[in-house]
């Protein structure tokens, strides 16, 4: 079940993250107002899934997957540069929470 809102913790995360890209420094109602839902919603469920995943792990994963969706949606819809350093960065995210997760964290 940890994993399980962890997800959501990540997608609400990925949604905000994106929302407040569209905010336009929130100037603009809607977007804004998804932004802060989206990262309450975030918050509360890692807050959850810290219950049952150590610390270390979930915010790895977390922290991790969030930042290479993000980056993949920037280089996919929105214009982003899609360079090999970019690529090999995200790259080195998912080895890195890969890392993390083989080294025992439990």
């Amino acid at each position: 079940m940890g994993y399980l809102t962890l997800s959501g913790a990540i997608l609400a995360e990925v949604l905000a993250t994106t929302s407040m890209k569209y905010s336009d420094g929130f100037s603009k109602l809607w977007p804004s107002l998804a932004t802060a839902l989206g990262y309450g919603i975030a918050f509360v469920l890692l807050a959850q899934t810290l219950k049952t995943i150590p610390v270390g792990t979930a915010y790895a994963v977390w922290a991790g997957a969030g930042t290479a969706l993000i980056a993949a949606i920037g280089m996919l819809f929105l214009g982003e540069a899609a360079t090999a350093a970019r690529m090999i960065g995200v790259l080195l995210v998912i080895a890195g929470v890969i890392v993390l997760n083989l080294g025992g964290a439990h």
